[in-house]
């Protein structure tokens, strides 16, 4: 089962139904497996904004913004990763939002095997 982290510092919120921010560092075999293309999909369903990218160290990152039911659910996903992937650690930090993210896309990252 993979480690999950999550930053405590959380800042207060009236509801959950309000927008969150959340941002997703996974590691382990994440690259090279379709993992971007399954964060998309992830993205595109649960109707988020954001983007997902592979990093130089190997990783993959991830920020989101919508309903913390939602990101809970992204989060969830990128938890268990596509078929092909071993996800051995997942760090997330939850924040207020930002806006101006877009619909959920891939940005280029590292590795351009996906």
């Amino acid at each position: 089962m993979p480690e999950t982290e999550t930053d405590d510092r959380e800042p207060a919120r009236p509801t959950d139904h309000e927008p969150w921010r959340l941002e997703v560092v996974v590691t382990g075999r994440v690259q090279g497996v379709g993992f971007r293309y399954f964060a998309l999909q992830a993205g595109h369903d649960l109707g988020l904004s954001g983007w997902v990218a592979n990093e130089a160290d190997g990783s993959v990152h991830a920020l989101a913004e919508g309903r913390r039911e939602i990101l809970e659910r992204f989060l969830a996903r990128l938890d268990a990763g596509p078929p092909a992937a071993i996800v051995d650690r997942v760090r997330s930090t939850w924040g207020p939002p930002t806006g101006g993210l877009g619909p959920f896309a891939i940005r280029s990252g590292a590795h351009r095997g996906d």
